[in-house]
């Protein structure tokens, strides 16, 4: 009986206490799962390589389609950067991994050679292909093989 009358007169106490443990169990458990400063440092060298592939894919002139690119694949390797990073401090990472692609570009003529290099096939009528087809002569319908 002791128990209810406890209950009854500082209920508000108690729900008080409750929201404030599943506030402070919550902001723990998210800042145990957020991305170490090792995740990040390895998100910054890989942002060095998706840059110089998006560039080397998608040419000059093309900067918020190479930025939307890069953020996909990035998500694809890495999940926790749509849910830790910011759209805002992912663009400011990819301009550093983009900095340092011109600088080796400037410096380093395998990689300007590399980026520049064209790696698709013309096929005719000005149709670039990344992989090589089959291209079916119409004279040769109707003929066995």
């Amino acid at each position: 009986m002791d128990f209810l009358k406890f209950l009854a007169e500082n209920w508000s106490l108690i729900v008080a206490a409750i929201a404030g443990i599943t506030c402070i169990v919550g902001a723990v458990i998210k800042f145990v799962v957020l991305p170490s400063e090792k995740q990040i440092t390895n998100l910054k060298e890989w942002l060095r390589w998706a840059v110089t592939e998006a560039e080397k894919e998608l040419g000059s002139g093309t900067g918020q389609l190479k930025l939307r690119d890069v953020y996909d694949m990035a998500v694809e390797r890495f999940p926790w950067v749509e849910r830790f990073v910011t759209f805002n401090e992912f663009s400011i990472m990819v301009d550093d991994a983009l900095d340092w692609m011109r600088d080796q570009l400037k410096s380093n003529d395998m990689i300007k050679e590399y980026v520049e290099r064209d790696d698709r096939i013309l096929i005719g009528n000005g149709v670039l292909v990344d992989e090589p087809i089959d291209i079916i002569d119409p004279s040769d319908k109707g003929k066995a093989e």
